[in-house]
């Protein structure tokens, strides 16, 4: 896997993925930025927030799961001084669908989070503190 981070100005990156996609990243104004993308530690979190989700539904689709919405929040701490790496991040889904199985929707949580989440795992490994938790709303339709 590849990519490259070029800078465009001031405080202000476009990344583009080995697959050819890009993003803008950008600081924040007392710190050089314009705030015209996300700051490159946001783009961390969004990293796991989106390797996370791809495996519960992934997961979820194999069991046929009728989930109609998978939504995933993170909240993450960090350090108070340099270098300010994650010390706790809080993964919580909220799965949606009409007859969907809640233990079915907590072994996808759990198989991510302990087995298939490269992100996940590797930062737990590093030494933040990742949880998850889940939420099910059944629509009854």
């Amino acid at each position: 896997m590849k990519a490259r981070v070029k800078w465009v100005e001031e405080a202000t990156f476009v990344g583009e993925s080995g697959s050819g996609h890009c993003v803008v990243m950008d600081g924040p104004p007392e710190h050089g930025g314009q705030n015209r993308g996300v700051r490159p530690m946001e783009m961390l979190l969004l990293g796991l927030g989106g390797c996370t989700a791809f495996d519960v539904m992934h997961i979820l689709r194999k069991a046929r799961q009728p989930v109609t919405d998978c939504v995933v929040e993170l909240e993450a701490e960090r350090a108070d001084t340099e270098p300010k790496v994650f010390t706790r991040i809080h993964v919580h889904f909220i799965v949606t669908g009409a007859g969907l199985k809640d233990e079915r929707v907590q072994r996808a949580v759990t198989l991510s989070a302990e087995k298939y989440c490269s992100a996940s795992i590797m930062l737990g490994q590093a030494g933040v503190a990742v949880s998850h938790d889940y939420q099910v709303i059944d629509t009854g339709v």
